[in-house]
Parts: structure tokens; C-alpha cells; sequence
């Protein structure tokens, strides 16, 4: 699990020095006692950093500064308790990096009714002061997340628990590298994409390595490795007869522990927070990577198969945006339908390559023959995942900017055995219904690889496109095809006249 407690968000206060030394007092205490409660709060997974209250176009220019070359500071909660003239922000804002929140609430929740006087006016100003602050992010065409209400209401809480985790994953994209073993499948166009505009969107590094640089690694693992990376399979995984020790597919399981460990070896000594391979390109590797793959991204590493790279960044940073919460992230393609009236639904698998983390039960450790790539039977895990809330999101390249698109599905439990199908799988009904969802993915330009989640929401995808300043799009109960289509529309004109 990634650990999410490394990362802060600093808590930062706006006023100013026409309220007297008393007022700015109260305003510290005040803005202190907040930031304790939510460091404290089990909703909020980041540290919560107190900075002292700004007070001037300098003291904001320098916190903003600071900010930017934190190492472990992922974005600023911004509040202005009273009220704290705009044009002192300009320069801070020109220049800060990190995203932005901006908390619309009140130190007091009610107006105290018999005891209200001007002295409590000037102190609590935060319905015209975060006026005065949003008018000047607006002004300056600045992303960020509004929250409003009071600091201590639970749903203030939540959504601030969402941008934190967002922001954690926009955070581990920064300077991020992914490797390419091979190329994308050839012919594919939706796995292709412009990996330089990447890097100057998203600030992660995509390279490709041949697959001799890894069967290099691969052919190093010494045997007692091997030997306790199986072990650890039979402890974990309800192995297959044929896979046990002195069965005919033993070698098998052998051979997918030697090109799991070197996978993982070549991806920390690269330092890499995930990969990509393709079944067109596995010159020296005795098998595809099934189970390696697999584990690795129950880990965290980004993965997706055929060279899709954004599909594998993607994996990563919803991994980091769900760490610790309840259920799990992973590669998905949409394979195949169930037209029943009344009853449609998605089959979601892959060859090999979906995450246990996912996974409702125990595994089953299996090897089965594959069809495509040339190479022996791979070894994969096999599961069916549970029911319940779920989204598909995929990051497109549309040639002058990015899309994210996202749909949020109801995954179903099983009700039928598939004794002939040995992948990992899980079913879905995407909403609103199939018929407007398939539709709208389609017209939407939407990949057949995505990263599928159980633990996330429309919200933290929301709030990570806007953190990337790049389109969105989504397909949920909401969603009408026309109003769909107008919004794709007016996207298009929109990016247009605001390519940046």
C-alpha cells in the first residue's frame, strides 16, 4: 500500500493588518485549530500543515514559493477568515505550482444571535473575503476546488479527503518514469499518443527498453529466489494440480516467478512506477507476463497491456489516489456483452492482466495455452470480483489536447460459472443504461483499455483533470445522448480557441 501520510497539504490563511493585532491573534488561533482537526481527522489521509496567516502581496509570495520546492507538499487549502484584498495574491499566484482548494467556511458554524457585534463582523468576514479571493483565481483563469460549508460538517470532510488523495495522485506523477517493453500493439491506434506533450501535461516520462534489457535482469534471478517467490504462490494461491512441485507445469510456475522478480528488479532499479509490455514483442521471455503483471500492480506499479502508457500512468495514480480505502484499482478492457433485455450487462477481463487487488476471493494460481504471442502457456491468477459501486475511467490523447472519460457502472456478482473461461473477469451495468453508455463512450472517442475502480469516485477523476487542466468528460445517471453530444460539441470549439 502506498503510504499517503508522507504527503502534506498546507493549510494557509489570508487576512491583513488593517484589524488590529487582537483580530489577527484570534484569526491564527482560529485558523490553527482548524488545521489540527483536520491533521487529526480519519477522513483527511494526508498530514494537514499549519502556515501562519498572510497578511501581505510579499508574505504570500513567499509562502507560495516555499510551497513549490516542498518535497513532500502536494497543494495548499486556502481560507481567507476575513477579508484579504485580491491584488495581494496576484503575484503568489502567478507563480504557485501545487493545486489549489479553496475552503469557503467559517470558523463559528451559527450566528450567535444576542451577542453579535461589529467586533464579531470584522473577525468572522469569509462570505465577502473567499469572495474577493475566488473573483481573483477566476480572473486569472486559475483550477482549483471549491469547497463550502463548515469545517467540521462530514461532507466538507469528505471532499476534502477526495482532492487530498487526488492531489497525492497528481503528485506521484510529477518526475514519474514509465517503461515500454517493446512497442504498442502494432496497427492499434488508441494505445498510440504523444508521449513529449505528456511530458509537458503531466510531468511523467515514458521510455521504451528492449525486451532483451529486461530478459538480461530476468536470466540473473538466482534459483534460491525463485524458490521462495513459488513458495509464496502456494501460501497465497490456490494452486492448480499441474503447477505443483514434481507436476508437469511446475517448470512453468518456475519460469513466471523468475520473470516476475526480474520485473521487479528492473522496475526498482530504474526506479519506474509502471510498465507496459505487448505480446507482439516477447523475443527471449519464456512466457507472457500473467501473474507478474498481476502482482506487480496489486503493489502499485501503473500497468497496461499492448504499450498503452497512458492507460499504465493512469493505473498508478488512481492506485495512489485509493491507497488504503476499501477495495482496489486495475487495468480492464471491455471484452464482451450480455444483451439480455432488462438485463444488459459488460464482461471486463483481459488475456492475463487484471489486478488481484480486485478480486473477491482467493485466487486460483492457473496456466492455460493463450492463442496469440507464440510463447509457452503463461500462469495467471483467476478470479471474479464483487458486486457493487464501481467506475471505468480512460485518458485519451484527441490529437490537440487530453480526455479523461469516465463512467460509473454497477458491477454485478456472478451468478453463472465459466469453468471454460480462465481470466480474471468482473461484470458491470454502466449507467445510466447500456444502450446510452456504450453510446456516449463511443461517440466520446473512449479506449478499450481503462482502469477500473472500486474505490474511487467521479469526483477525484473530476478533480485530477482539473489538476492537469485537460478535458472532461462524464457518462453517469445523469447523462442524456443529445446533451452528451452538445457537450462534446461545445468541448471541441472550447479547445479550439484555448489551445494551451
Amino acid at each position: 500500500m502506498i503510504n499517503l501520510k508522507k504527503f502534506e497539504v498546507w493549510f494557509v490563511t489570508g487576512s491583513q493588518h488593517l484589524y488590529g493585532e487582537e483580530t489577527l491573534k484570534l484569526v491564527a488561533e482560529h485558523s490553527q485549530i482548524i488545521a489540527t482537526s483536520f491533521n487529526a481527522s480519519p477522513q483527511i489521509p494526508v498530514q494537514v500543515v499549519f502556515k501562519p496567516t498572510v497578511k501581505s502581496a510579499e508574505e504570500i509570495y513567499k509562502i507560495c514559493e516555499e510551497a513549490n520546492v516542498a518535497k513532500d507538499c502536494i497543494g495548499v487549502i486556502a481560507w481567507m477568515h476575513t477579508f484579504s484584498p485580491a491584488k495581494m495574491w496576484i503575484g503568489g499566484l502567478k507563480i504557485l505550482q501545487k493545486p489549489m482548494l479553496h475552503l469557503h467556511t467559517q470558523f463559528n458554524r451559527d450566528i450567535p444571535w444576542n451577542k453579535i457585534d461589529m467586533d464579531f463582523m470584522n473577525l468572522n468576514q469569509s462570505a465577502h473575503g473567499d469572495r474577493e479571493f475566488g473573483f481573483i483565481m477566476s480572473r486569472m483563469r486559475i483550477n482549483r476546488k471549491v469547497i463550502t460549508g463548515h469545517w467540521q460538517n462530514s461532507s466538507v470532510l469528505e471532499q476534502i479527503n477526495a482532492w487530498t488523495r487526488t492531489a497525492a495522485g497528481w503528485h506521484d506523477w510529477q518526475n514519474a518514469k514509465f517503461a515500454r517493453f517493446g512497442d504498442n500493439m502494432r496497427n492499434v491506434a488508441v494505445t498510440e499518443g504523444d508521449k513529449v506533450e505528456a511530458e509537458i501535461k503531466f510531468g511523467y516520462s515514458v521510455n521504451t527498453y528492449g525486451i532483451g534489457d529486461l530478459v538480461k535482469v530476468v536470466n540473473e534471478t538466482s534459483d534460491a529466489a525463485i524458490g521462495k517467490l513459488v513458495k509464496e504462490y502456494a501460501d497465497n494461491y490456490a494452486l492448480s494440480s499441474t503447477l505443483l512441485k514434481g507436476k508437469k507445469q511446475h517448470q512453468s510456475l518456475r519460469e513466471a516467478a523468475r520473470i516476475e522478480i526480474g520485473l521487479q528488479t528492473f522496475l526498482e532499479e530504474g526506479n519506474f512506477k509502471g510498465f507496459t509490455d505487448t505480446f507482439e514483442d516477447l523475443h527471449g521471455l519464456a512466457q507472457l507476463p500473467g501473474i507478474a503483471s498481476q502482482r506487480l500492480m496489486a503493489k502499485g506499479y501503473g500497468f497496461a497491456a499492448e504499450g498503452d502508457w497512458k492507460t499504465a500512468a493512469l493505473v498508478r495514480a488512481m492506485k495512489v489516489m485509493g491507497s488504503g480505502l476499501k477495495g482496489g484499482n486495475s487495468f480492464m478492457e471491455d471484452y464482451t456483452y450480455h444483451f439480455e433485455p432488462g438485463n444488459e450487462m459488460v464482461l471486463g477481463s483481459h488475456m492475463l492482466e487484471i489486478c488481484p487487488s480486485i478480486a473477491n476471493a482467493k485466487p486460483s494460481c492457473e496456466i492455460h495455452p493463450l492463442g496469440i504471442g507464440g510463447k509457452a502457456d503463461p500462469v495467471r491468477l483467476v478470479f471474479n470480483v464483487s458486486g457493487g459501486a464501481a467506475l471505468n475511467a480512460s485518458l485519451i490523447d484527441m490529437g490537440n489536447r487530453f480526455r479523461l472519460l469516465v463512467n460509473t457502472v454497477e458491477a454485478v456478482k456472478p451468478k453463472h460459472q465459466l469453468p471454460k473461461l480462465p481470466v480474471a473477469r468482473v461484470l458491470w451495468k454502466p449507467y445510466p443504461d447500456m444502450k446510452t453508455a456504450c453510446t456516449s463512450w463511443i461517440l466520446a472517442g473512449g479506449a478499450h483499455h481503462t482502469c477500473f475502480s472500486q474505490n474511487l469516485t467521479a469526483e477525484h477523476l473530476e478533480d485530477f483533470a482539473a489538476m492537469a487542466n485537460i478535458e472532461f468528460v462524464l457518462i453517469d445517471k445523469e447523462t442524456k445522448l443529445r446533451e452528451l453530444k452538445n457537450e462534446l460539441r461545445w468541448s471541441e470549439v472550447y479547445y479550439q480557441l484555448n489551445n494551451k
